[in-house]
């Protein structure tokens, strides 16, 4: 019921599993929005591995950082901007719109990206999806938080991440299946298309969202939806709180005129779920995952894993995780509450972060030296900084893979871990040493203890995926009130976008600056502060019905003992038991 408090326990899960018999409406709605949770998880899962193909095609982005760095990034921006316009189109035109607006910017960037002949036309594509992803990250979330039951909010909500990580797997799957396909990396971007399809087709056929038809008026509409939502026994209850939230805020919004930031900041309401739920957001970026999915096989490497193919092979054991974690989230999201969830994970973040920092210190401290000896073997291709440097016999291969221009390091696989050559990066030279059955690294150097790295990123993706993975999108599509719903989660999805631009513009760079393991301890010092802001500011809305949130917000005061429970009144000002209901 919306008017009261409603019990979240491990019941919940299996009341969601249960719908698929009981009211596989429901599970349609919740399915079929969350394929733009799918097309968010390809997208960055798939431009990692294509990256690397990519650099093969068009040497200037091989050769230059900052184009890599671009094509990544430049999708970010436009994410930014769906993000933002998505707010205004969510509660201008409905959720139903806009999530059917993503899907047809995500198709026309594919075709776009797989057509393109040139870095510039690649980004254009890049755009036009990230455009598409922005949008449909904050609009499929919504939807689904509005046309389902406050029972299973949370584990339905948890779907869409669950869509987000299965995309990143499916991503991984197709990065692997076309590494040997003429028009790789083509293959790989363009096959994004279809998701997009498929759920314009699916979205036709579905219904708006409830909620917002109650808002515009349209209370039939949304009446006739509600009782195939809710069983017979609470639909009435359903569809009375829904109008009274609704006749209340229209109130509101006549007393408080035209919605400008200035009023969002005076509510107080508003104000604290922008404070938690926009920096649940901001904190999901700064503590690192993207660059752990966008440069996933990047970091393999990095690790001493020379192979691009299994560079992508081993990122999928990753991805795998990932989706495995979403799985975990949406059974215990409704069972643990969302603030302990997301606590348990950023300390098993730290954990995993700390693992990769001494990993990462160690293999550039003790990485293979150059040997004169093999590196005259290869004569004409000799690294030009090594041939004029100084002191060549303090040549290790960390140093030759800084070396400009970008050169390469090439071994034996029996004396990979003592000694190789230092040679310039290109394709004659990786082909020249390939061809005597030798590796050729070009993004990190062997090390015994590349196996520890990679130990150290599946812990990572286990800890983040069921916590700060999805409790950032499950807050943020429950916290703010129904009139402000729409621009309020335009405007956490955008600093979502942003901090994750910020992340992975600049990821590269820092690697390069100071070294991996010194990038991954700044996040862990940021994990630590996600730790405490989550304790101060973020609030407790397991079971609470979406219309009850807000005068919860209202009530709130820092709550630090987050694992106590503490008393607190309903909808209708009526104080309730606080048993299995913490609210900090």
């Amino acid at each position: 019921m919306e008017g009261g408090m409603v019990e979240a326990d491990a019941s919940a899960f299996r009341e969601c599993l249960s719908l698929s018999h009981k009211n596989p409406y429901v599970l349609r709605l919740a399915f079929s929005a969350g394929i733009g949770g799918l097309l968010f998880g390809y997208d960055t899962g798939v431009i990692s591995g294509a990256l690397l193909y990519i650099r093969d095609d068009f040497k200037s982005v091989d050769r230059e950082t900052w184009l890599q760095e671009a094509i990544v990034s430049m999708a970010l921006a436009g994410a930014i901007i769906g993000a933002s316009v998505g707010g205004w189109i969510n509660d201008r035109f409905g959720r139903k719109k806009a999530i059917l607006i993503a899907d047809a910017l995500f198709f026309i960037g594919s075709v776009i990206m797989a057509a393109a002949t040139n870095p510039a036309i690649l980004i254009v594509g890049r755009v036009f999806v990230g455009l598409g992803v922005g949008m449909a990250s904050m609009a499929s979330p919504l939807y689904i938080s509005e046309a389902s039951p406050t029972r299973v909010r949370g584990a339905l909500v948890s779907l869409n991440g669950f869509f987000i990580t299965g995309g990143q797997f499916l991503a991984y799957c197709i990065n692997l299946a076309f590494t040997s396909a003429p028009g790789t990396w083509r293959w790989m971007l363009g096959v994004a298309a279809a998701p997009a399809f498929i759920q314009i087709v699916l979205m036709l056929l579905l219904p708006e969202s409830p909620r917002w038809l109650f808002r515009k008026g349209r209370e039939e509409d949304g009446k006739s939806i509600l009782r195939k939502i809710y069983p017979p026994e609470e639909v009435e209850s359903e569809i009375n709180a829904l109008k009274d939230s609704v006749e209340m805020e229209m109130k509101d919004s006549e007393a408080s005129g035209k919605v400008s930031i200035i009023t969002l900041l005076k509510t107080k309401t508003v104000r604290r779920g922008l404070y938690a739920g926009m920096g649940l957001q901001i904190f999901q970026q700064f503590v690192g995952i993207n660059t752990v999915m966008y440069y996933s096989p990047t970091i393999v490497q990095l690790a001493g894993f020379a192979s691009n193919r299994t560079a992508l092979l081993l990122s999928l054991v990753t991805a795998g995780l990932n989706a495995f974690g979403s799985i975990l989230s949406i059974y215990f999201i409704d069972r643990t509450g969302r603030k302990k969830l997301v606590l348990f994970s950023l300390s098993g973040v730290i954990l995993a972060l700390v693992v990769l920092t001494v990993v990462f210190h160690e293999s550039a401290t003790h990485s293979p030296m150059v040997s004169s000896v093999d590196t005259s073997h290869y004569n004409n291709y000799t690294c030009p900084d090594y041939k004029l440097g100084a002191t060549p016999a303090h040549w290790d291969c960390t140093k030759c893979l800084k070396a400009t221009p970008h050169c390469g390091f090439c071994v034996s696989q029996v004396n990979k871990l003592v000694h190789g050559a230092c040679l310039v990066s290109n394709d004659t030279t990786k082909d020249a040493c390939q061809n005597e059955g030798k590796l050729w690294y070009t993004e990190g150097c062997p090390s015994k203890t590349g196996w520890v790295a990679l130990i150290g990123l599946s812990l990572y993706i286990i800890f983040f995926s069921p916590g700060m993975g999805t409790v950032p999108w499950v807050v943020n599509s429950e916290i703010y009130p129904l009139r402000y719903r729409g621009i309020c989660g335009g405007m956490a999805s955008t600093s979502n976008w942003i901090s994750n631009l910020i992340v992975a513009q600049s990821f590269l760079s820092l690697t390069q600056a100071i070294g991996t393991a010194y990038t991954f301890m700044i996040f862990i010092f940021i994990t630590i502060a996600a730790i405490i802001f989550v304790i101060i500011f973020v609030p407790e809305t397991k079971g609470l019905p979406i219309e009850e949130v807000e005068n919860m917000l209202d009530n709130r005061t820092l709550h630090f003992k987050f694992w106590q429970t503490k008393r607190r009144t309903s909808y209708s000002g009526v104080e309730l038991p606080h048993k299995n209901h913490p609210i900090n």
